[in-house]
């Protein structure tokens, strides 16, 4: 988020320091190296280094001093309670207070619970006798598609408690918003809410669909036809209608936990956001139990699987679903054949050498009882369905996406199963 957020504000012209504590990735970007996956960065972040609009250091004091407007992008890891861990979010704000040498916006870009801004503020004052301002700028950003998000956003919201830090805030925004996006000014406990009800929602719409892609299963309903019905209602629309194996990746489930915990704080149970957890936990592992379903014993079976990031277009495997449903399959006594166009190296450092990981698509289906569709990566939407029934032991499909044409498998004579539908 940070990298990206550096990359866009300097695609503007603006001339921004990226600051991180770890050398060896300062050094990596430097030599033009992208530490991530995500479409269109890698050529943002080169154009702007070679214009000199961007640059990275480990000195953090030396991009506090030389800047106006001081960006917190850090992480705010899980606790084992579900909070928002605060240390480093603090930590950064302790050492921009050290290192402050005049009036500076201090923007808190990380996502937040309610309250920090207020806490931010306080450990900077400790360690400054210069006047800031401390705003509330939460993002929303999808991975895979965060130049997009950042570059033509739906909305800008900006929690302040003075005029001055708005009006820099608004001019910095004013040309990501050229075409009608509005900027919304707010007060911080209010903006600091806004991501983590934004997401939450989606969370929900996700696991309420995966329960009535359950429910058709169990009635022989075809969840597809139910969810464009739905979809129609223009009280509720397309998004986030998809059913599948759950949601993953560093936010939704970090926020979900996050707001059901400060809102426990305040002796409120956030009894919807417990059951969209609950259910999507137990989405994670469906595709396990269809897989028993079918084969009785799993214990020496090779099962393909097709996708590890938790959604297409990046590498990020944070609660990722393939990794329960992989764990699972090893603990039954199955082993097996991973493929993903940009998460192997990450799976490798999940799984080591229990797993054994493919170069390419079709390698991973060779002697495979059964090929499991994880992530719906472009590439993986009409594959060789020949190819693939030539180098399987057994012609088995569990599409745990829904990317898969039934009636076509069924006609190459393949077992087909997927998420809600007959």
């Amino acid at each position: 988020m940070g990298l990206v957020a550096g990359a866009c504000l300097a695609e503007n012209g603006n001339d921004v320091i990226c600051v991180d504590k770890e050398a060896a990735k300062i050094r990596a970007l430097q030599r033009g190296r992208i530490p991530i996956y995500e479409p269109g960065l890698e050529e943002l972040v080169r154009r702007n280094r070679a214009e000199k609009r961007l640059t990275f250091t480990t000195d953090l004091g030396k991009g506090v001093r030389s800047s106006q407007i001081v960006f917190i992008a850090v992480g705010t890891p899980t606790g084992e309670d579900g909070s928002a861990d605060l240390r480093y979010v603090l930590e950064v704000a302790r050492q921009i207070g050290k290192a402050m040498n005049g009036y500076k916006v201090i923007v808190d870009k990380s996502t937040v619970p309610v309250g920090t801004t207020d806490q931010v503020r306080e450990t900077i004052k400790k360690e400054t006798s210069h006047s800031f301002s401390v705003v509330s700028n939460p993002e929303f950003l999808k991975q895979g598609a965060a130049i997009e998000d950042f570059m033509k956003p739906d909305r800008v919201v900006i929690g302040v408690e003075d005029q001055r830090s708005g009006e820099m805030m608004k001019e910095l925004y004013a040309p990501f918003t050229r075409t009608g996006a509005p900027i919304m000014m707010m007060d911080p406990a209010s903006a600091e809410l806004c991501k983590y009800a934004a997401n939450a929602m989606l969370a929900t719409r996700i696991s309420f669909m995966n329960e009535v892609a359950n429910v058709c299963e169990l009635v022989g309903a075809d969840v597809d036809h139910v969810r464009r019905a739905v979809a129609s209602d223009r009280r509720i629309g397309p998004a986030f209608l998809f059913p599948g194996v759950g949601y993953g990746g560093s936010c939704f489930p970090k926020d979900v936990k996050a707001l059901m915990n400060f809102a426990s704080a305040k002796n409120y149970d956030f009894q919807i956001l417990r059951a969209v957890e609950h259910v999507n936990e137990r989405q994670k592992v469906r595709l396990f139990g269809r897989m028993k379903q079918h084969m009785g014993s799993l214990k020496g079976k090779k099962i393909a699987i097709w996708g590890l990031a938790f959604k297409p277009k990046t590498d990020d495997m944070r609660e990722a679903p393939a990794i329960p449903l992989i764990e699972s399959l090893l603990e039954a006594g199955a082993s097996v054949s991973a493929y993903d166009p940009e998460a192997m190296k990450v799976a490798k450092g999940i799984f080591g050498t229990r797993i054994s990981f493919a170069d390419k698509s079709y390698d991973a289906l060779s002697g495979a009882d059964a090929l499991a569709l994880v992530t719906e990566w472009n590439e993986f939407r009409e594959p060789d369905w020949m190819k693939i029934k030539k180098a399987m032991r057994s012609p088995v499909i569990f599409d745990g996406r829904n990317i898969f044409n039934a009636e076509q498998l069924r006609g190459f004579g393949f077992v087909y199963y997927s998420m809600g539908r007959p």
